[in-house]
């Protein structure tokens, strides 16, 4: 066990570590460290021989503070640095520090040396490194290694060897260095380096100043492994950089303050000076974890940090970014950092709460997402930026730009850094894959093009983000270690690195709620019934029971199959089916009225389809449909009598709220979020929560959260909406937040202390995403079950493979260097030839695309031919419009109660109906001014050269090439129509 006094020493040094790397030679002070053992000393020797001194004065620091420590071993450092010449480095560790001003200097100064190396070699070495030697530039060791160079590889080699020398010493080198040059008559390059009158004077005013007294009550410093970033200015596929430039290590003028005053970072949540727009926060320290995690990206590396939710990693990716920054701009680089999120609320929330305060003004940093108008001008935020924070399809798009030629995109070598967050999702068919893919390739191309002593691209270094890397649906050890590496192969990991919190982080407490069920439930009896006299009149048999997934997967089955085959009356009954199945879920979920409200409006809009828009056109009733309309319409009233009882409420709903007063009546101030299935159901909980006055009473405050995508029936939120309930939750406007899945990854609220999981389990990924929400101290995580979910028994299985997953990481962790880079290398040949077949599949597909006029559309709800893929074009390969004056008499127009603008050039206007039966077909979009029917494919049958599909929900799912959408000829149509409309 370390003393407290070598604990404070260890801090000492890794506070120092970056000044330490800038100023110490390593093979000089080797020879004085006795307290190392020989075998360190080698595999030191060996490190700086192959990497050079940079990566071996690292190794060398991680061998000093060691432990066990032997007695005196902190003087012994600081004596064996005065000893081998390294004065500059034992005066950081008296701390005899050098004022701000002075620093700076010497940064501009290191730079200055730099930049102008091509000259400066050209130097008569000889000449120069003798009065160096005897001026304290350079020591008797260092003055035989730069005559060894000179003798062996000539002056310049030499040459380079003293520059890389002298810019380690005391501060006061350059002006010694600079006399030197005048005195030794290379009046050339003395000038060069700013030497004059007025320069001669600066530097007496220099020199001066070093013998002012350079301590105070608060010693500053720089931040721990401030230059340890260096590392990162090469690709990792590249070899190491030529020792030559070694001398050019990242000088920083930050200030921190010693280790024994150290704050320690908070987790990922929002910093309250920050989120105010307070001034930068220039200082970020780590926790011991959070140091040693990041350590292998500090040095240049491609890892994965796997934390726990609360732990930090954002905080972590800030100083690792900021790191490279720093260094990559010393060395007189540019750096180019992308945070790549997949969620649009995410972009902001890193953005305001991380980023910017820790990097502004240092850095430019800006955030662009789908719902962005920087999007449109991606390139140029990219090149006048410092760190784009963005979603991930954003640089995928512009990565395809340019890849196609198409305008000006983003190149991977435009970037040197990319963080991917929760980088879990970086599998097949993930944005983040294609992404990867696209870095894979090059660094194979890379190789090939080192062998013929080509240039290679440079590639940027990866960081990954992940609280569970997941099992992948592992019932074996073996295939849980193989998802765990395939996804390592894919974001070419050196290493994922994770460690145990200890005292850090403590797990919420778990509890499961079963529930009964109902003694008696009419209400679901009466839906059933209806259900059953649906499936007479239609002679269908369903095998399973009514309400149950397995049920829900028959009905969609059967809607697709009746559509194909045009059996208008099965496929209507399916439609029907399933939307009584999602009520008889719904009133096992939440109350029976709000299941209630779900039916009678789903009649009510069917209803209004066949109202006719004036008199000229009457939309048919078939039997089928008229049958289904009364079947509601005699059971409505029994319906909503039953949904009005309480006493046939659901047990999962009980429970729920018993919990809810529980968390807020035994709390100081409670804060919490329940995570629900579906869109509905958090609308729902919300509405009963904001009506129950036994909420309102212990002072509940809820509102729901849901996705911004229009997949759902269900109008979803926009990102502002989003952003306006999170920001009410964390300043606690909002106490209790009801979400769906669009809330388990990334959201950011510490002070969340309970969280409640409501009939919603999916792998163990997400559930370890949801236990993490709670990061408040001694919160809890409850689980309560619903009927027909199967809640408790899965969430069995996902601390099953939890557990897997933990030791499917240590066996990895525990691989040998040399197997893990073998195994991972083979997993990213074997995704490249997986990603060649897909592509020659695709080409072939694309070869063998039907023409538009072998593709027939025909209406999804009465058979009718509508139209042929002839008429059809597109917009902005995005909108596949019709605008053929046959299509126009074919549909009926009808209000969109939920517009919303959209970006660019267009915005919906209403939707599109078929005239026949009121089937909806898609929406009605104005472009530049020109009204266009959109099309929606998922309403229509789709045949192709005469055989119907049975399940084309998306447009790329049709292998049909469709010509652009002729803005200039259709506008020219629309306004002579006008002027001939005009004369008449």
């Amino acid at each position: 066990m370390a003393s407290y006094e070598d604990e404070m020493c260890e801090r000492f040094i890794e506070t120092f570590r970056p000044r330490l790397r800038r100023h110490i030679t390593v093979e000089s002070l080797l020879d004085h460290l006795h307290f190392i053992e020989s075998e360190q000393k080698e595999l030191i020797t060996q490190k700086l021989k192959a990497e050079g001194n940079r990566a071996a004065v690292s190794s060398l620091i991680d061998a000093v503070v060691r432990r066990p420590h032997s007695p005196g071993w902190f003087t012994a450092f600081v004596d064996a640095l005065y000893h081998s010449g390294c004065e500059y480095a034992a005066d950081i560790m008296q701390n005899n520090l050098p004022k701000p001003e002075e620093e700076a200097a010497n940064d501009y100064y290191v730079r200055l040396i730099e930049i102008l190396c091509p000259m400066l070699v050209n130097m008569n070495t000889d000449e120069v490194s003798v009065p160096c030697h005897s001026e304290g530039l350079l020591t008797e060791e260092d003055l035989q290694i730069v005559k060894a160079e000179t003798t062996n590889r000539g002056p310049r080699t030499g040459a380079r060897e003293l520059l890389r020398r002298i810019v380690r010493g005391r501060p006061v080198w350059f002006s010694t260095f600079l006399n030197i040059l005048r005195e030794t008559e290379h009046l050339e390059l003395y000038r060069l380096l700013g030497g004059s009158d007025e320069c001669d004077k600066q530097d007496e005013k220099m020199s001066s100043m070093e013998d002012e007294p350079t301590q105070s009550d608060t010693v500053t410093t720089e931040s721990p492994t401030a230059a340890e970033s260096c590392d990162n200015s090469e690709p990792i596929s590249e070899d190491p950089q030529d020792e030559a430039t070694d001398m050019y290590e990242a000088m920083s003028t930050e200030s921190t303050q010693l280790p024994n005053s150290l704050e320690l970072s908070k987790s990922d949540g929002p910093d309250p000076e920050a989120a105010a727009g307070g001034p930068e926060k220039a200082n970020i320290v780590l926790r011991d974890y959070q140091m040693d995690v990041a350590r292998p990206a500090l040095e240049g590396k491609n890892i994965i940090i796997c934390l726990p939710t609360g732990s930090g990693k954002t905080r972590v990716a800030v100083y690792i970014t900021k790191k490279h920054l720093d260094c990559r701009r010393a060395e007189g680089r540019s750096g180019k950092v992308v945070i790549l999120v997949n969620k649009v609320p995410l972009v902001e929330q890193h953005y305001s709460t991380e980023f910017l305060p820790f990097l502004k003004p240092t850095y430019k940093v800006e955030r662009v997402s789908g719902d962005s108008q920087l999007k449109i001008s991606f390139t140029e935020i990219v090149k006048k930026n410092d760190v784009i924070i963005c979603t991930a399809q954003i640089l995928e798009n512009y990565l395809e730009r340019d890849n196609n030629g198409e305008d000006e995109g983003v190149k991977l070598s435009d970037l040197t850094l990319i963080v991917i967050d929760e980088c879990h999702h970086t599998q097949k068919g993930g944005v983040y894959n294609h992404i990867m893919m696209r870095y894979l390739k090059q660094k194979l191309k890379n190789k090939r093009l080192k062998k013929d002593q080509k240039e290679p691209m440079p590639l940027p270094q990866i960081l990954g983000l992940t609280a569970s890397p997941g099992v992948g649906g592992a019932t074996k050890m073996e295939k849980a270690e193989e998802h765990i590496l395939r996804i390592c192969a894919n974001l070419d990991a050196f290493k994922i690195m994770t460690r145990s919190l200890g005292e850090y982080k403590k797990d919420p407490r778990k509890i499961t709620l079963s529930v009964e069920d109902r003694r008696e439930d009419p209400f679901g009896d009466v839906i059933k019934n209806i259900m059953n006299a649906i499936h007479t009149h239609a002679k269908l048999s369903p095998t399973c029971d009514l309400g149950s997934q397995n049920y829900e997967q028959w009905v969609v089955q059967l809607e697709r199959k009746a559509s194909k085959e045009e059996d208008q009356t099965v496929r209507v009954c399916a439609e029907h089916l399933r939307q009584y199945s999602e009520g008889l879920n719904l009133s096992n979920t939440i109350r029976m009225r709000d299941a209630f409200h779900f039916l009678n409006k789903h009649y009510e809009e069917e209803m209004k389809k066949k109202v006719p828009v004036d008199e000229e056109h009457e939309i048919q009733i078939t039997e089928t449909e008229r049958f289904l309309f009364n079947l509601f319409k005699e059971n409505k009233k029994e319906l909503e009598k039953l949904a009005g009882n309480p006493d046939f409420e659901n047990d999962s709903l009980s429970k729920l709220r018993s919990k809810i007063l529980q968390e807020f009546s035994s709390r100081e101030e409670a804060r919490g979020i329940i995570f629900t299935k579906t869109r509905r159901s958090a609308i729902a909980l919300s509405q009963w929560i904001q009506e129950n006055p036994k909420f309102a009473d212990i002072g509940v405050k809820a509102m729901y959260v849901i996705g911004g995508g229009d997949q759902s029936v269900v109008k979803p939120m926009t990102s502002a909406e989003q952003k306006e309930v999170l920001n009410k939750f964390r300043s606690g406007d909002v106490n209790l937040l009801i979400a769906t899945t669009v809330a388990e990854e990334g959201l950011d609220i510490p002070a969340c202390n309970f969280v409640i999981r409501y009939g919603l389990v999916t792998n163990e990924i997400a559930m370890i995403q949801a236990q993490g929400r709670g990061r408040a101290e001694d919160s809890s995580y409850t689980l309560v079950e619903v009927k027909n979910s199967g809640v408790a028994e899965k969430e069995s299985v996902n601390e099953y493979r939890q557990k897997m997953m933990n030791k499917a990481i240590d066996k990895i962790r525990a691989l040998n260097q040399a197997d893990y880079e073998k195994r991972i290398t083979e997993f990213q040949i074997q995704a490249i030839m997986e990603e060649k077949v897909r592509m020659t599949k695709k080409r072939q597909k694309d070869m063998k695309t039907m023409n538009p006029s072998e593709v027939k559309f025909s209406c999804r709800g009465c058979s009718t031919k509508v139209c042929t893929g002839e008429d059809i074009q597109i917009i902005e390969n995005m909108h596949r419009v019709n605008v053929t004056s046959q299509f126009c008499k074919r549909f009926i127009r009808t209000e969109n109660t939920s517009l919303q603008e959209r970006l660019l050039d267009y915005e919906t206007q209403g939707f599109i109906a078929c005239k026949q039966c009121g089937q909806r077909w898609g929406s009605m979009m104005s472009y530049r001014g020109i009204e266009c029917p959109c099309l929606h494919v998922k309403n229509f049958v789709v045949t192709l050269s005469g055989k119907s599909i049975s399940k084309c929900t998306k447009w790329n799912e049709l292998h049909v090439k469709f010509p652009a959408f002729d803005y200039a000829e259709h506008a020219s149509r629309v306004a002579q129509s006008s002027d001939d409309e005009e004369t008449e």
